[in-house]
């Protein structure tokens, strides 16, 4: 063949597939579906020996940073920052709260919100029937203590028990105080509302004889150990859940942000009831935790608020769960 040919060939070639591609239809680009906007369901699940633990989001709200004591402002924000936090704003808090299932008896710790704090917040329902489960079918709910956050998800929208098969179990102390209209009485204006929130939460399941306070050291389920931890309020308390050598420490409000009062456990929050007090168990906790290797759920902690501490040189740090089936055990 010599190249004149070769050329000519080409040509041809060249031609023809021009004209198969004018008698193609134009590819035409499919627009994608609209985006979702909405988020996934909030659960997560993990073991712990025997018990199943599903943390439950119930939203998040904005926190201002002078709600925290005893670091300067500029501190405050540089932490947050390390973290990627907004240093400049609000600090956005997570509720979560925490379905255990101990084989024999389902057990929520805290009930989150509800609608008593605005929109961004009260999904515990909707995330329990998200996991598998009905709220007719938790046997036991526990109160780390009675602020709204934690008790305003005992009632429906209509007031009435949103646990009709559950008893309701808080600290002595914790009860005394909040439940008690003397000692509402006797506080500011602006703060007896949050007495009154307690007191209707918890209504029914008086009503019902299905609200009954424990002492530390009372057995209130197998593989469970009270934990009090006063100081946020008089009563405030985690719970112990233990199966098969593995503990789990659901600790309530001992932290209001991670970024902050890890490193920094002296740093107080403006709704502890004694500060100092608050500080000192927090103290505590951390090391406890840390020395015992714990698996530790926190009411505020980003969800789904299970994971780790670990000492630092100074301070602590959170090490956060991290996703994947392995942790269940399959």
């Amino acid at each position: 063949m010599n190249l004149s040919t070769f050329r000519f060939g080409a040509l041809c070639r060249m031609l023809v597939a021009v004209a198969l591609c004018m008698t193609l239809p134009p590819v035409v680009h499919a627009e994608p579906p609209a985006q979702a906007k909405v988020q996934a369901p909030g659960f997560y699940r993990v073991s712990v020996g025997d018990f199943e633990v599903t943390a439950l989001y119930d939203g998040e709200v904005p926190l201002p940073q002078t709600t925290l004591y005893g670091l300067r402002a500029k501190d405050i924000q540089s932490l947050m920052a390390s973290l990627f936090q907004n240093a400049a704003g609000d600090m956005q808090t997570a509720v979560n709260a925490f379905l255990i299932h101990t084989g024999d008896h389902l057990a929520l710790v805290d009930t989150g919100a509800a609608e008593c704090y605005g929109p961004t917040l009260g999904r515990i329902q909707d995330n329990i029937e998200a996991a598998g489960y009905k709220a007719e079918e938790i046997d036991t709910v526990l109160l780390t203590h009675l602020h709204a956050d934690h008790t305003c998800g005992l009632l429906n929208q209509s007031g009435t028990a949103a646990f009709v098969n559950a008893t309701v179990r808080v600290s002595e102390e914790d009860a005394a105080y909040w439940l008690d209209e003397a000692i509402a009485a006797q506080q500011p204006e602006a703060s007896r509302f949050v007495f009154r929130l307690a007191r209707a939460a918890v209504a029914p399941y008086i009503a019902a004889g299905k609200f009954k306070t424990w002492r530390a050291g009372d057995t209130l389920l197998p593989g469970l150990t009270t934990a009090p931890s006063p100081g946020h309020t008089p009563g405030h308390s985690g719970y112990l859940f233990s199966s098969k050598g593995e503990n789990l420490l659901v600790w309530g409000d001992l932290i209001h942000n991670h970024a902050v009062q890890f490193p920094r456990p002296e740093v107080s929050f403006e709704f502890d009831s004694d500060r100092p007090q608050a500080v000192a168990t927090r103290k505590k906790v951390l090391a406890d935790a840390a020395k015992n290797r714990l698996i530790v759920a926190g009411a505020h902690l980003p969800f789904p608020g299970i994971g780790h501490v670990r000492a630092e040189k100074k301070g602590y740090r959170w090490i956060p769960v991290e996703f994947g089936q392995s942790f269940l055990g399959q």
